[in-house]
């Protein structure tokens, strides 16, 4: 970092998350130094939420930041790093970091024998891609995995987005993407189903109808105490 602590980021895709997370960076005195992005319609949420970041290409973006932020889908983060690593592209002393729930620091090993601090970071939140998730995001939790020197650097840029950063070990990235994937995809369906169902029935607003229903369930299942699979039984206490 500079002695005033702000940096220069560069953004690699600008899907939902990446713009949202560097406008986020941004209001917290950060430099956008561009973004790399390939498709049209990611340009323009770009242009929307980053007006003033030049779209670059990724060799020009990571030549000019000081942290990278890989925010593209998990299966493409692995093949990307390995690939700039063989061109010598990453910089010595760069911080990278990506977005993936299932993914740790690990698969950054590419960039980090060239000299990069590798930080893994995902906002436990749904994006919408638009400043509405800049709210959403100062109300949300992120789970942070890195190596242990360089974990307060991580820690200190959740923060700085407004959110709460976490701890996940490497070993357990897995298990915490399950959970939210079973989180989102299970709560969506089943809200969808039910809607689907009150429309069939003649309502015009069914989902002005259960979401009452639905807030209330949730803060219940929120606050009820963790199921008895959660711990293991005590041999000494049955």
């Amino acid at each position: 970092m500079t002695a005033a602590g702000r940096l220069g980021v560069g953004i690699i895709g600008a899907g939902r998350v990446g713009p949202v997370l560097g406008a986020g960076l941004s209001a917290a005195g950060h430099a956008i130094t561009g973004i790399a992005t390939l498709t049209e319609s990611n340009r323009e949420r770009a242009q929307a939420m980053l007006p003033d970041a030049p779209i670059l290409e990724i060799p020009q973006l990571i030549e000019r930041s000081e942290l990278v932020l890989l925010a593209i889908p998990e299966s493409q983060i692995e093949a990307l790093v390995a690939g700039l690593a063989a061109t010598g592209t990453w910089q010595p002393g760069q911080l990278l970091m990506h977005t993936a729930a299932g993914l740790g620091y690990g698969v950054l090993q590419p960039a980090t024998l060239q000299g990069v601090i590798p930080l893994a970071v995902h906002p436990a939140m749904s994006f919408t891609g638009t400043s509405m998730d800049l709210v959403r995001l100062r109300e949300s939790f992120c789970a942070v995995t890195a190596p242990t020197p360089v974990l307060p650097i991580a820690q200190a840029l959740v923060v700085e987005l407004g959110a709460e950063p976490f701890v996940v070990a490497e070993a357990d990235r897995a298990a915490y993407a399950e959970a939210i994937s079973t989180a989102t995809s299970f709560s969506s369906e089943i809200v969808r189903q039910s809607i689907d169902l009150l429309a069939g029935i003649g309502l015009e607003a069914p989902g002005a109808v259960i979401a009452p229903l639905v807030r209330s369930a949730v803060e219940n299942a929120l606050h009820s105490p963790p199921t008895a699979a959660q711990f293991p039984p005590d041999p000494d206490f049955p």
